[in-house]
């Protein structure tokens, strides 16, 4: 990889994003690659991989069995290496290279000598490269040959975790003095009277005896607000304290960004070095009295969990799919996502901070004692400081992250050694960012409580069973407690299983094609969407909600998951070719399930929800019960079948089903058109949604989920494709096979459909419709120009769709 030629000597900082490499399984043959790259993604699909005869602790099993999907049953397990080479223009004397994660245990080594290692794959790690430019001078050009050997051994994950140097690599060139780029911190110390009052410090590594420093404080507006000369102390750091006039404060609703740029200069007032973080300006707090608090105000934090696999595009992350998730989030309501259970990504934070989503930054899924074997219990001893000091000082000046977790459903929570390891990290994290709180997610709550594991956490995060809330918050000096995991209600999208019936065993609410509700077959790998399906420790949403608006010490809470991952397959653990989450609000393809608006209905106050289901195409069910349900903020509504009235419903506090959802459960099914009409308290009508039988699929549809696409090679297209009847009705039944053709200046990038059981390959242009839906995602060229994508049905049956795009 050859820089642009600087003629100038002594260049101030660059930083270089290393996005091609050469990548080997074997460390003998090579193919070329784009990083971020995950190597196990396209698969194939196969049991094999990582087969575990484990018993699921978390989830009260006693006796091992096979658990074929819980990884994701890619083949992410063994070797890998990535290679490639750099040409460094004269005028640097440092080099540093910055790995934003690597999965797994990354070694670095640079011209054949190893410069670096880290154990944890989710973490971001710095290696110091500057010793391999001292030898020729720094007025010659050099050449560094940058080598990664990664390894991932089976069983050491509960989820998939993808493989290789998935998230960026940077080069950074400076002089040899330099700003240490984590050690720079922005932080809002107080807000009133319409004034902030703003602190910042940096460290700047071989500073002179005649340098200087300056920070200026950056508005959204572009103003700035100057420190002035500030003298550089003998261990190097630098401070300034800004006084900011009605400053506009990040939140959710208002995502304002300042920037702070430091810069150094040497005796002749010439800059030597400069960076720039952006930010924002905005307090937390959490208390007894106000709850939490986003600049002095309270609120419920209304939080997803999100593992850290894009669907189908495995771990490799990408901006404009994270863009996308949280952008579907932020519509439904949500105002907060927790990184279960690791260290986030840097670009996810940059776009949290940029749309206006909280984030509370978790770390580990485990301390000593290991939930599989070869999981990070193998390096906590050694490695936990220094994983929790790089979260920390890789993340802090982030607004979008309002606490840090230490740790989810740790085993030692039952005991002195647990607490005092608690009291350890969180300690650590204070010393680091004295700004924000620290939490953790505890799921054995009379044995966090007895212990003292609990009471010690400045934030109490319980796991599900939100029945025993009531006696948790009678032992908490806290005063408040947070769902930090809650729900685990399961579904898969389009599937509704009859009769309808709550539980918390729903791998076998499976009945036959027939639909004799008396002929239990075997189970079929799907899930209902009348949610109210979940497992023997979860609940359903309507039970969160209860806790939340009954009890004012409940702080909020984050459902698991906001969308389907690689990984998991509950209930269907032991089922094969289940391969991924039922848990998702969203599917693997980030296509809504209904329960997305069943979140919309409770917490987008912004916009009316009113949302019907199931969908109304169902031969063979003529006279049979076919409950209907509304998700709605209305508060009453009235059921049409073809027109004749199936009765007004209004909303029961005192049922656990009818709070929060409108049910008609006596429904018998005839063809046609169901209605539904909502209603607010004073009677008004808020919205009607309507869902039609469709007859034979007769066309394909594509459409692109936005309208401008940029040429740059990185950002994605994402496209739905359904199937009309004649009438240009959905055909929500249709489980077809296409096949996708591009061509112009765009290429097929992946495909899902959201079927957990699909052992289809997400990298292969061919896929079966799940329901009548799938996701097609396309990569533009970096060429400006059309692209075309052309849907095929693979049997001819359907008029194909034909989607041209224009790339900018």
């Amino acid at each position: 990889m050859l820089l642009p030629s600087l003629c100038a000597m002594g260049q101030t900082r660059r930083e270089i994003n290393l996005k091609t490499w050469e990548f080997s399984r074997d460390n003998q043959s090579w193919t070329e690659v784009q990083i971020p790259h995950d190597w196990a993604i396209a698969g194939p699909f196969d049991k094999k991989w990582d087969l575990q005869m484990v018993a699921i602790e978390q989830n009260g099993e006693t006796e091992a069995t096979e658990k074929s999907g819980r990884s994701g049953s890619l083949p992410w397990i063994g070797e890998g290496w990535y290679r490639t080479t750099v040409e460094i223009p004269a005028g640097y004397d440092a080099a540093e290279l910055v790995f934003d994660g690597a999965m797994a245990e990354p070694r670095v080594s640079v011209n054949g000598q190893e410069a670096g290692y880290w154990a944890y794959g989710y973490n971001a790690f710095r290696v110091d490269v500057t010793p391999f430019l001292s030898n020729p001078p720094s007025s010659i050009t050099k050449e560094l040959d940058i080598n990664v050997h990664l390894q991932n051994l089976e069983e050491s994950s509960r989820w998939y975790p993808g493989a290789g140097l998935y998230r960026p690599v940077k080069l950074v060139l400076t002089q040899k003095t330099h700003i240490d780029d984590w050690s720079v911190f922005v932080r809002t110390m107080n807000i009133a009277d319409g004034k902030a009052i703003v602190e910042a410090e940096a460290k700047v590594i071989n500073a002179g005896k005649d340098m200087a420093a300056e920070m200026t404080l950056i508005a959204p507006d572009g103003k700035t607000i100057q420190s002035g000369s500030k003298r550089i102390e003998a261990d190097g750091k630098v401070y300034a304290m800004f006084k900011v006039d009605n400053p506009q404060l990040w939140s959710p609703e208002t995502p304002c960004l300042y920037q702070l740029k430091t810069e150094v200069f040497n005796g002749r007032h010439e800059v030597v070095d400069a960076k720039t973080v952006t930010t924002g300006l905005r307090t937390v707090r959490v208390s007894r009295e106000g709850g939490f608090q986003l600049n002095g105000q309270s609120r419920k934090l209304k939080g997803v969990c999100l593992h850290h696999d894009l669907g189908p595009l495995g771990a490799a992350i990408n901006k404009s799919a994270l863009i996308r998730q949280i952008k579907m989030m932020k519509a439904m309501g949500c105002d907060a996502i927790r990184t279960s259970h690791n260290m986030p990504s840097t670009m996810q934070m940059e776009v949290c901070d940029s749309m206006g989503m909280m984030v509370m930054a978790e770390s580990f899924d485990m301390w000593i004692y290991p939930k599989c074997k070869n999981g990070y219990a193998r390096f906590f001893r050694e490695w936990a400081a220094k994983d929790i000091t790089n979260l920390i000082l890789n993340h802090r000046n982030h607004p979008c992250i309002v606490m840090w977790s230490i740790g989810n459903e740790i085993p030692e929570q039952w005991s002195e050694e647990g607490r005092q390891i608690s009291i350890q990290l969180q300690g650590l994290c204070h010393s680091l960012d004295p700004t924000r709180p620290v939490t953790q997610g505890m799921d054995k709550a009379e044995a966090a409580l007895n212990s003292g594991f609990a009471q010690a956490m400045e934030v109490p995060g319980f796991n599900y069973r939100v029945h025993k809330y009531e006696n948790n918050i009678k032992q908490l000096p806290q005063g408040f407690l947070l769902g930090s995991e809650t729900a685990s209600t399961v579904s898969s999208r389009g599937v509704y299983k009859f009769p309808v019936v709550p539980t918390d065993n729903s791998q076998f609410a499976s009945y036959s094609p027939n639909y004799d509700p008396t002929a239990l077959q075997k189970a079929d790998g799907q899930c209902s969407s009348y949610d109210v399906e979940y497992c023997s420790w979860s609940n359903l949403p309507d039970d969160d909600w209860r806790c939340q608006d009954d009890y004012p010490w409940v702080i909020g809470e984050f459902v698991w998951t906001g969308y389907d991952y690689l990984g998991e397959p509950t209930p269907y653990d032991e089922y094969w070719p289940s391969r991924s989450s039922y848990f998702g609000i969203c599917d693997l393809a980030g296509l809504p399930k209904d329960r997305y608006w069943l979140y919309r209905s409770k917490w987008n106050s912004r916009e009316h929800t009113v949302h019907l289901l199931p969908h109304w195409t169902w031969p063979g069910r003529k006279g049979q019960v076919t409950p209907v349900y509304c998700y709605t903020d209305g508060v009453e509504g009235e059921l049409f079948i073809n027109g004749k009235s199936q009765g007004r419903v209004r909303k029961n506090p005192a049922e656990r089903l009818d709070r929060y959802r409108l049910r008609w459960n006596n429904v018998k099914y005839e063809p046609g058109e169901i209605k539904v009409v909502a209603y607010d308290e004073q009677g008004n009508k808020i919205g009607e949604d309507v869902r039609q039988t469709a007859g034979k699929p007769v066309q394909l549809v594509a459409k692109a989920e936005t309208s401008s696409f940029k040429a740059d090679g990185e950002e994605l297209i994402f496209v739905r494709v359904s199937v009309e009847d004649k009438k240009g009705i959905s055909v929500p039944t249709c489980q077809n096979n296409l096949k996708f053709e591009v061509s112009g200046e765009a290429r097929f990038e992946a495909v899902c459909n959201g079927d957990a059981t699909s052992l289809q390959s997400f990298k292969q242009p061919e896929m079966r419709l799940f329901n009548g839906e799938l996701v097609v995602i396309l990569r533009p060229t970096t060429k400006a120009g059309k692209a075309t994508l052309v849907v095929k049905d693979q049997r001819g049956r359907l008029k194909p769709a034909v989607l041209t795009i224009q790339t900018r």
